[in-house]
């Protein structure tokens, strides 16, 4: 399976992402998601890229549209302990058992019909809230900068930290040991990105977000 981006709610909307500028990271295009009540700061790498994601509509993202998404309530993860994360996997039919009976969320911002399919993890809010939509006919992928100091190109490996000791559930073992994907009891909410294998044998742990980068 192959990840097409992965966001962390911002409680500073959207501040946190200068800390990654001043990393040496280049930032990306941005975005407000219409009817949804978020926006965005990217930035990108080879093979998929990190969102910064914030709520600047209470309205829309609480709205009967938004609302059965559960996005209002990981927004408010400080408050209720929810998992910051969301993990958006490319369409694919190896992940298709993993979004069976998954919410159909048809947001104003995608084509009429196209819908974003949807596993709010509700009932286990520490885990990450996961999504997958289908490729959109005709759209063709903008230029973005993925020229970074340090040169981090391709993510390799993602390790979800999780404040709870019994997380497995059926959610977690479809990951398996893919290689890809895991998740490990810890303190906090913690996300680790591995880019390049983790060759030159680095890493920075971010202060304004719950994420560390290994390369």
């Amino acid at each position: 399976m192959e990840i097409g981006h992965i966001f962390i709610f911002s409680d500073s909307d959207g501040a946190e992402a200068d800390e990654l500028l001043s990393f040496g990271l280049q930032e990306g295009s941005n975005r407000v998601h219409p009817g949804q009540g978020t926006r965005n700061r990217k930035f990108y790498f080879e093979n998929f890229y990190l969102e910064i994601l914030w709520v600047n509509n209470v309205n829309d993202i609480t709205n009967p549209l938004t609302a059965p998404t559960k996005l209002w309530e990981r927004a408010n993860h400080l408050q209720n302990g929810s998992s910051p994360f969301g993990l958006c996997l490319e369409y694919s039919a190896d992940t298709d058992r993993l979004f069976e009976g998954c919410l159909k969320y048809q947001p104003v911002y995608l084509p009429e019909g196209m819908a974003i399919e949807v596993i709010t993890n509700q009932e286990n809010p520490y885990l990450p809230w996961t999504f997958r939509w289908p490729p959109m006919p005709g759209m063709k992928k903008a230029e973005e900068p993925v020229d970074h100091q340090p040169a981090l190109k391709k993510l390799t490996k993602i390790r979800f930290g999780i404040p709870e000791t019994h997380y497995q559930n059926a959610y977690t073992s479809f990951f398996g040991n893919n290689g890809k994907i895991s998740f490990e009891p810890a303190p906090q909410h913690h996300l680790t990105l591995y880019f390049d294998e983790g060759r030159a044998g680095q890493r920075k742990t971010f202060h304004a977000l719950p994420l560390t980068m290994a390369y």
